[in-house]
């Protein structure tokens, strides 16, 4: 057979032939490169995606716009807690694209003796808790593990959450709400790192349990500064507005406080300040003057001196009486000043014709409603007090 073969132009030629043929197919493969993600010769209008989904890798081409109906035209769901990097109405323009899908699965959130189970894309124990609404303080501690019990929790990953011990911290005269994990005091302050110096005193010792509630000072015997931040009351300023009725009050810039960093030198003798020197003082933040408009003009009851009188219920047959004093005593201005007196009858205080109306300081009315009153209450009439300011100028 060997010597038939051998001899056979026929067989010769096929042989020939396919190896022709297998060392074609060798070179092709060779001179053609692999399809990676990075690859940026694709036709116009197309786009290369590697697309990492939970550790399966994997990759396409697609023509779609955005990278949502990339990945439906692609058969790949994506659950409504799932979440894309980048995000799926993100449009696609570029050549290639890295795509990260990260797959919600359910977590028991294990917060003391509250358990919560949400369902979650995110990896780390802050983003899950703040996925889940959970406030966790900077001190608080997460941890993920799977579950040893998936049937009984509901889910194959739990979160415990370890949380740190509330106190007031006393520190060097700041005092505010601190958390720590730490047993005990000396703990807490290594936790912190905060070291003690030669002057130094922490009360309780700090040997001290930590519980919750607890209140930790640290402080400094002897003569030392501190600077601390206060705020820098903002001004008023107030404008008078002769053509806005009076009680108008409008604000026209809204004030705000300032800052100011400063500096006191303190004497501390057995954990008790002694004394407290201001030393420096710095403005870190202007504070804004508000300023407000302020109405003024007051809209006179219509009619004479006679019609106010009237008004106010005196007689005609003390018209005269009532007008002499209020002429000398105010020239017959409703607002007319003079130390703590005020009014048409200059009230001592003029808070005093507060008992016959509200608007006591604008209402001429009013006031000699209340003038009224005086007269015959400590005189007995108009007449007599007529009578009494003829002999004494005052009433």
């Amino acid at each position: 057979m060997k010597r038939l073969i051998a001899k056979s132009p026929f067989y010769t030629r096929i042989i020939g032939a396919l190896f022709i043929a297998l060392f074609g197919v060798a070179l092709y493969v060779a001179a053609t490169p692999p399809v990676r993600a990075d690859d940026t010769s694709v036709a116009a209008g197309e786009h290369i995606i590697a697309l990492h989904d939970d550790g399966a890798v994997k990759g396409f081409i697609t023509k779609k716009a955005t990278l949502k109906e990339a990945l439906a035209d692609a058969n790949i769901a994506i659950d409504a807690n799932d979440r894309t990097e980048p995000a799926l109405d993100t449009k696609l323009v570029a050549n290639s694209y890295q795509v990260n899908i990260y797959r919600a699965r359910p977590v028991v959130i294990k917060d003391g003796l509250t358990a919560t189970k949400v369902i979650t894309s995110y990896r780390t124990g802050a983003q899950i808790a703040k996925h889940a609404g959970l406030v966790l303080h900077d001190e608080d501690k997460t941890e993920l593990s799977q579950s040893t019990n998936p049937l009984g929790d509901g889910a194959s990953e739990i979160m415990m959450v370890t949380r740190a011990t509330p106190f007031t911290f006393d520190f060097y005269g700041k005092t505010s709400t601190s958390y720590s994990l730490g047993k005990t005091v000396g703990d807490m302050l290594n936790r912190k790192h905060i070291t003690l110096a030669q002057n130094d005193v922490v009360v309780p010792g700090v040997d001290t349990p930590l519980a919750a509630g607890l209140h930790v000072r640290l402080y400094r015997e002897g003569t030392q500064t501190i600077t601390q931040e206060e705020e820098v009351s903002f001004e008023t300023e107030q404008i008078k507005d002769a053509n806005r009725d009076k009680g108008y009050k409008e604000t026209k810039t809204l004030g705000k406080n300032g800052k100011k960093n400063v500096t006191y030198e303190i004497i501390i003798r057995n954990g008790k300040e002694e004394s407290r020197k201001e030393v420096n003082s710095t403005v870190t933040v202007e504070s804004v003057k508000q300023v407000e408009i302020i109405g003024t003009k007051v809209n006179l009851p219509a009619g004479s001196h006679e019609d106010w009188m009237a008004a106010a219920g005196i007689p005609p047959s003390d018209y005269g009486y009532a007008n002499y004093i209020v002429e000398r005593e105010s020239r017959w201005r409703y607002d007319a000043r003079n130390g703590r007196t005020y009014g048409l009858c200059q009230a001592n205080p003029g808070g005093k014709m507060s008992g016959a109306g509200s608007d006591w300081e604008t209402n001429p009315i009013t006031q000699l409603k209340w003038c009224s009153g005086y007269a015959a209450g400590r005189y007995g009439s108009w007449r007599a007090a007529y009578n009494h300011w003829l002999a004494h100028h005052n009433w």
